[in-house]
């Protein structure tokens, strides 16, 4: 198994790994729900959204890049968004005419279009602190505390554990590949034409279903043979105590204070 190829987590011993599953996951979706309905061009209540994860980034022990690196990922599909900044009603700040149609750039659209790539940036950092202070069991058994329908939870879990399954199937096909081919050195060529790769390409993707269809019937009868029954099991107590209490009723309190200073500054 590669395990670094999905899973996030990051075993550590802070107070922020140590809280209940179950509170990190509410204040994840309390916050990234806060970014949501903070009204657009909320700066300075986007810039406290971001201190908080700062602080909570320290508290994990992470360093500022491990965060602020992994973050970007979103700004891809924020992007996607961009068109807003041309049908946004609000004062031009530039317009260009192409043949009959004339292209205009608001302030209201721009202000819109940042507010969208920060809500994103902000909420993905903070999926990023859930995943890497919170094992997979122990986030499943939180959403089962939290009376999320179990054919969902077994939908995820599933899918979460196959997709090792897919990784390594993926990989033995590569190194069978790369143990069967020659590759002659001098010929300058690293294959046949474009329709021979497709036509490797497609057959190796067929193998990958074939195979992979096969081993996750051997890995969910492995699981049925050690007890599965429907749910993930996990040696982590989940037990409310009072720190995990404190810590909700912190970060509530917090949210409602993004809420108050992006609606009333």
């Amino acid at each position: 198994m590669h395990m670094s190829t999905f899973d996030r987590y990051l075993a550590g011993s802070s107070r922020i790994h140590q809280l209940d599953p179950r509170v990190k996951v509410v204040l994840t979706l309390l916050f990234i729900i806060s970014n949501v309905l903070l009204p657009d061009g909320s700066w300075l209540a986007f810039l406290a959204a971001w201190l908080i994860l700062l602080v909570v980034n320290r508290a994990a022990q992470f360093s500022f890049g491990y965060l602020f690196k992994r973050s970007f990922i979103a700004l891809p599909f924020a992007l996607a968004a961009i068109t807003v900044i041309f049908v946004q009603p609000g004062n031009p700040l530039a317009s260009w005419e192409i043949g009959r149609r004339t292209i205009t750039i608001s302030d209201a659209g721009m202000i819109r279009f940042a507010s969208i790539v920060i809500r994103s940036w902000l909420s993905v950092q903070a999926a990023i602190l859930l995943t890497a202070t919170t094992q997979f069991p122990d986030m499943m058994h939180a959403l089962r505390h939290l009376k999320v329908p179990a054919v969902l939870i077994s939908i995820i879990s599933f899918m979460y554990r196959y997709l090792f399954v897919l990784v390594d199937e993926a990989m033995r096909l590569l190194r069978a590949r790369e143990a069967r081919s020659a590759r002659l050195v001098n010929d300058g060529k690293h294959g046949g034409t474009v329709f021979w790769r497709a036509k490797v390409t497609g057959s190796m993707a067929g193998q990958l279903f074939v195979r992979s269809f096969e081993r996750s019937d051997k890995v969910y009868n492995a699981m049925l043979a050690r007890g599965y029954r429907g749910q993930l099991l996990t040696m982590n107590p989940h037990v409310m105590r009072q720190p995990d209490w404190l810590f909700l009723a912190l970060g509530v309190g917090l949210i409602v204070v993004l809420q108050v200073i992006g609606w009333l500054f």
